[in-house]
Formats: structure tokens, sequence, C-alpha cells
């Protein structure tokens, strides 16, 4: 069974630095984060990097689509994930690998997601956990890569929340922190599912959710949460 840490840093310590980039991952390290989370989708030309919107005018001020633009032209700031991969096993970070597909893309980011986790994954670090909020993207990985824990993404736990689980092998459920019931946690927690949450940056509120039954805290900043939860 995968084991989580208490906390995980929400794209790395977006709190400290820009989210997604190697900065952030080194600044979550350096805020005694152990696991960090992460969005990848591909490229026009296939290749895998690590940003969360379809746009890198947010984050970057290029105010182009991810998928109208090839590897070549990324600026700088944005790593491949293969970078993001390197920058793990230099620090010893973990990692929560969200498939953040572009539209239309879903099986096909999963696959490649999968494939260079195969290739580049440090057999020295913990192995990784894929989540996703499209079903389709999390039942390609299993499908492809089924030796990766898999965790379905969920804004909010309705009815439907254990069949989706099941149809696509979910071993785990990330939930918006903010819209968990307490009877919701207990019911995850009983059906044996990994449960964490995201986005808390408040110590008092990550007590609270563990008090529930959530195992797993994803913060934008680490440090906070690690120091409310000690």
């Amino acid at each position: 069974m995968l084991q989580l840490p208490k906390v995980v840093g929400h794209r790395g310590a977006m709190a400290y630095a820009p989210e997604n980039t190697l900065d952030s991952f080194r600044e979550a390290h350096r805020r005694g984060a152990t696991w960090v989370e992460i969005d990848v989708k591909l490229t026009k030309d296939g290749v895998p990097i690590v940003m969360h919107d379809s746009s890198l005018k947010r984050t970057t001020g290029v105010d182009r689509l991810a998928s109208e633009m090839t590897a070549a032209e990324l600026p700088p700031s944005v790593p491949t994930f293969a970078q993001a991969i390197a920058c793990f096993g230099e620090l010893g970070l973990g990692c929560n690998v969200e498939i953040k597909p572009c539209e239309g893309r879903e099986a096909e980011t999963a696959r490649v997601t999968v494939a260079t986790l195969r290739d580049l994954w440090p057999a020295k670090l913990p192995a990784p956990l894929l989540s996703s909020f499209k079903d389709a993207s999390l039942a390609a990985a299993r499908d492809a890569a089924p030796e990766f824990a898999r965790a379905l993404l969920i804004d909010e736990v309705k009815d439907d929340w254990r069949a989706r689980a099941e149809a696509v092998s979910a071993d785990g459920i990330n939930t918006n922190g903010k819209r968990l019931t307490a009877v919701r946690a207990v019911e995850i927690r009983k059906a044996g599912y990994l449960l964490s949450v995201y986005t808390i940056n408040d110590g008092d509120v990550a007590r609270a959710l563990v008090g529930m039954g959530v195992q797993c805290v994803i913060s934008d900043a680490p440090d906070v949460i690690l120091a409310a939860l000690r």
C-alpha cells in the first residue's frame, strides 16, 4: 500500500515561489516537505511539461496555449517533466503527479506520463502517486502502467464517488478540503481508500481535517501545515 506523507507541497511551495517550477520544488524541500504535487500536460510535439493551466499567460506572461507550443518554444521557467523528475531525484522528493490533459488528450497524456515515469523515476524515491480529475486519464494510466497507484480527484464528494473510483481502480480520493464533510471522510476511509485534501493553508483547518480521518494535506505553505500537525 502506498504511504503518503501528512503534508504535500502544492505545485511545490507556491506560497513562496512561482508554482510548478524547479525553484518552487526546491523551496518546498527547504521548508520541510518530503513530497510535492505537480501538474503534467503535453506540448504540441508531445513532450510532457509541468504546467497547470491550458494557457501560459497567468504563470509566465506568454499568451499562448501549451498545446500549441513545442517544447523548444517554452519559456525557461517551465520545466519539462523530465527536468522535474531529475530535480526530485536531487532533492529526494516524492511526488503526486496530477495528469492535467489539454482537452481531447486525456488518454495520450496519461500514457506519456506513465512512460516517462517508467523510464526516469529514480529507484531511490518512493513510488509516485498519479491523480486526475479526468476519469479517462486514470483509466488509461491503469491500463498502461497498473503498478502506479492512482487517486481520483473530486472537487466535491458526491454519491457516485465510489462507483467512479472503482471504475478506474483508484487507491485514493483527493478532494477539496473546504468541501469535505465528516460523513464523507468516514465513508471514504471505511471503504479502504487513501484520503487527501487540497488546498489547505490554515493550520487549524488542517488539524480538524486530520481529526476527520484525512491522511494527507496538500498545501501552498507546507511548512505552516507541518508545524500545525506536529
